[in-house]
């Protein structure tokens, strides 16, 4: 199956696989969805991942955290640049979300980065998505 949007598609995975309270979800690998799954893990909102290497593709398997009330730590996803609509932000227009609750993650000269750390690195770039 042709996905046009890997990164809308990955996030509605994990979206949908926390709205159903799965521990672990499947998602085809990439660079760009590597570096979306560190972010994630570093800021708290998923337990782990692991890069499955297979045959035909490689998958990223995806260890969801709940709280002890079995809440998601991912309360909400969104993708903000999309294939027919690019969004750019440069450094001091980089958003804040939910009053800096959330995170946003953008794509940088520097690599994928969260909102706050490319705010440290002076650098602004493509709004790939908000966390929160």
């Amino acid at each position: 199956m042709s996905v046009n949007d890997p990164i809308g598609d990955m996030l509605t995975r994990i979206r949908n696989a926390c709205m159903a309270r799965k521990s672990v979800v499947d998602i085809p690998a990439s660079k760009m969805k590597l570096s979306i799954a560190e972010i994630l893990k570093r800021e708290g909102f998923i337990r782990d991942y692991t890069l499955v290497e297979g045959k035909p593709f490689s998958t990223i398997s995806i260890t969801l955290k709940y709280m002890s009330d079995r809440r998601p730590a991912i309360s909400g996803l969104r993708r903000v640049s999309k294939p027919g609509l690019r969004i750019y932000t440069g450094r001091n227009e980089i958003p804040r979300v939910r009053g800096g609750l959330g995170l946003s993650i953008l794509s940088t000269p520097k690599g994928v980065l969260a909102g706050h750390d490319a705010w440290r690195e002076h650098v602004g770039g493509e709004v790939l998505c908000y966390v929160w």
